[in-house]
């Protein structure tokens, strides 16, 4: 079954959910999560971001895995990840079927290549 979260793609590698929850469990930085069940990037980014960077949340590439209301996922994300970093996304997140990808290119989703 398709999962919710959030990622970003650094140097072409993907952060994922998983991996952000590992990082904040290793750091015992629990409750940061926006709703509950989901996470913001702007307030995960100062627990999870690499060692050593000093760059912003929005620096690097970014999205979000949605599930409609029919239980169809919907990948919201900027429009300068590759298709190779969506086979992952699809990988991580459980989804199946091809879902909907909606290229963002609203100042949400923009990053340091727009």
């Amino acid at each position: 079954m398709a999962q919710r979260g959030v990622f970003w793609v650094i140097d072409d590698e993907l952060m994922d959910d998983y991996i952000v929850a590992e990082i904040l469990v290793e750091r015992a930085s629990v409750g940061l999560s926006k709703s509950g069940t989901n996470y913001n990037h702007k307030l995960l980014w100062e627990h999870v971001k690499p060692p050593g960077c000093n760059k912003p949340y929005n620096y690097y590439p970014r999205g979000r895995v949605e599930i409609s209301n029919k239980g169809k996922p919907v990948i919201y994300m900027n429009k300068n990840i590759s298709e190779d970093a969506v086979g992952r996304i699809l990988k991580l997140f459980d989804i199946s079927e091809r879902p909907k990808i909606h290229y963002d290119g609203s100042e949400h989703y923009k990053c340091h290549l727009d």
